[in-house]
């Protein structure tokens, strides 16, 4: 299939199962370079699961990802390894290397994949850790972070080698609003300044629909709707609808399917 050179990330009737049980059943999507998009939809929807397959560390049951022209399925190792040093990966909760500080976790993979000299290393790792507002925290140990400080240093990690695709697994977890806002400022403004095309998968809707210029919304291994954050506000379908504004019921039950509550009491008996 030849891909259109507007689409930087292309997903063609992705289909994924473990074992026999079916995650993802012909999901189509298309990223083009530069944009931010957002991969939203309930627990247990096969969001990650995507990610992995991204990323070549799962391979499709049917259809493939193509990335910068290359189908990762396909790729032998040294390839696929090639091919990952264009990805960055910011990982649910940062993921730090606890025994390193700040500076050395952000330098790591500087280390491992280049031959760069230490002094341009450590001028490299100083306009990282700027970037993210933590460069006077480098000496810093993650023991010694607060969980905003913690995911700032995972994305200036992440950030390292100047990734063309930048995933984010579900960036905002467990943050206060004002790390929250944070991130997801960093997040657009590193984007932009890299000119780095951004999947975010998460369940942070309002935060998620500032930042992210296109959205697929995934409910049992299919995509259900996409769209601008404007139209995704707008849909009438019930799952995005009741996503967007956390309703209690709807297509997401609130109640685990079970025998009349009055048949259980005996009530009925009564």
């Amino acid at each position: 299939m030849t891909v259109p050179p507007e689409n930087f990330l292309e997903i063609s009737d992705l289909s994924f199962s473990y074992d026999k049980r079916p995650v993802l059943k012909g999901i189509n999507m298309s990223v083009p370079k530069g944009r931010v998009v957002a991969i939203m939809g309930g627990s247990g929807c096969g969001k990650t699961t995507l990610l992995r397959l991204i990323g070549g560390q799962l391979k499709p049951t049917a259809g493939h990802v193509k990335f910068d022209g290359k189908v990762i399925g396909e790729l032998g190792r040294s390839a696929l390894y090639e091919t990952r040093r264009k990805m960055g990966m910011l990982f649910q909760f940062g993921a730090l290397f606890t025994d390193l500080s700040v500076y050395e976790n952000v330098a790591f993979q500087m280390r491992e994949h280049t031959d760069l000299p230490e002094s341009v290393i450590r001028d490299l790792v100083l306009m990282k850790l700027d970037a993210v507002g933590l460069r006077g925290a480098r000496n810093l140990m993650p023991n010694e972070l607060s969980g905003g400080m913690a995911r700032r240093v995972a994305l200036a990690r992440t950030i390292a080698l100047d990734p063309m695709l930048i995933m984010y697994d579900e960036p905002f977890t467990g943050l206060d609003p004002i790390s929250l806002g944070v991130i997801g400022n960093l997040i657009r403004k590193l984007s932009d300044s890299l000119g780095a095309t951004s999947i975010v998968v998460t369940h942070d809707v309002q935060e998620s629909l500032q930042i992210v210029d296109h959205v697929y919304f995934v409910s049992e291994g299919v995509i259900v709707a996409e769209g601008t954050p404007d139209e995704i506000r707008a849909s009438k379908k019930p799952f995005v609808h009741q996503f967007i504004h956390g309703e209690i019921d709807g297509p997401v039950p609130f109640h685990y399917p079970a025998a009349s509550y009055v048949e259980e009491l005996g009530l009925n008996h009564a």
